[in-house]
């Protein structure tokens, strides 16, 4: 049938619809495994995860369902702030924790990754699917993963990234799209004005590539996947369609938000977490934005700012948290997952029809 693609074969899933894996709450094993349950592939974000905080993620999850789901990983090296760096971030950040009734922080200038430790407990717990993204995933860990009988998925914004995913051996390959909302996937360091949206991406990813590509950034329903489908991706990735979802982790606030968002709602910013990152505009985002080139690098900035953001939310302040959103949040339905995928799948199917 029309939903049976290179993708769902690889994954063993009946729709070839993956829930994007949205790290910092969203993403609950409830909906990872509804969507799962649902015949797409739930995805577990388990980026800002210790270790055992994943394990136990996953064991979740496997109580939930017997399908399969991914878990989804950072590739990012150790990164050192500049003392000036620090200064700038507490310096702008000091108003913000004084409305809100914040100490600043200790600071921790250092970031070491604990992907190590990450991979090992995926292949300790066999987990299905492993996907990555911020960078490429080293040779060791897609060998043992590919021996282990696990397909490895990594997230492109350019061809050129996309090209380096398929030479280290990935199995497919999420193209994402500069409607994307959240974290750009981007490891090729291009100016954001260089952004490519999916319409453009998509197409060039699959001329240059062997692998099955998926479809990321500004799809929300079934007529984002009949596009998918027709520029030759063989399945799409959504992340802002699911956040409002009763089994999202996002907050009240944030839902809100999203459910009042219009076209033009969303921006490009570095100032939350120091790498660039589409969300709604907010009184945080106008104010600092300015400023964003003299803050940390990704995650420390994200550090800097996490107190900040959680007494925000704590307090229901939104105009000062980080509401994550694609181009296409309007779209947004708050459905249960599995009623979102139902329909994803009838719209598209109308349309494949139709088309026949």
């Amino acid at each position: 049938m029309w939903y049976q693609t290179a993708l769902t074969d690889l994954l063993r899933i009946n729709y070839p619809i993956i829930q994007a894996p949205m790290a910092g709450g969203p993403s609950t094993p409830e909906l990872v495994a509804a969507v799962s349950n649902s015949g797409g592939l739930g995805s577990l974000g388990a980026g800002y995860m210790s270790p055992a905080q994943m394990q136990t993620a996953i064991r979740e999850i496997r109580s939930l369902t017997d399908r399969p789901f991914a878990v989804n990983v950072f590739v990012l090296e150790p990164v050192t702030a500049t003392p000036a760096q620090v200064d700038a971030s507490r310096r702008y950040l000091q108003p913000y924790r004084e409305a809100l009734g914040v100490a600043a922080p200790d600071n921790d200038p250092h970031f070491t990754p604990q992907l190590d430790e990450q991979m090992a407990i995926m292949l300790e717990e066999r987990v299905p699917v492993v996907s990555f993204t911020f960078d490429v995933l080293s040779e060791k860990w897609v060998r043992q993963l590919k021996a282990a009988g696990v397909p490895v998925i990594g997230t492109a914004t350019s061809v050129a990234e996309g090209a380096a995913l398929a030479q280290a051996g990935v199995d497919a390959v999420v193209g994402q799209g500069a409607e994307a909302g959240a974290h750009r996937g981007s490891f090729a360091h291009l100016p954001e004005i260089e952004a490519v949206g999916t319409m453009a991406l998509i197409p060039q990813l699959v001329d240059r590539l062997s692998v099955p590509v998926i479809a990321a950034g500004g799809i929300m329903d079934g007529r984002g996947l009949a596009a998918a489908l027709a520029l030759g991706a063989a399945g799409i990735q959504m992340g802002t369609a699911f956040l409002t979802c009763p089994e999202s982790g996002a907050h009240p606030l944030h839902k809100a938000a999203l459910r009042a968002s219009i076209d033009t709602s969303t921006t490009v910013t570095r100032a939350f977490s120091g790498r660039s990152a589409r969300g709604i505009t907010n009184q945080f985002v106008l104010e600092m934005t300015p400023h964003q080139a003299e803050l940390p690098p990704y995650p420390l900035q994200n550090r800097l700012t996490g107190d900040i953001r959680r007494a925000a939310a704590q307090q229901g302040r939104p105009e000062f948290m980080s509401l994550w959103a694609g181009q296409g949040s309007p779209l947004g339905t708050g459905k249960p997952a599995a009623e979102l995928v139902a329909d994803i799948v009838a719209q598209a199917a109308n349309i494949v029809r139709s088309i026949i």
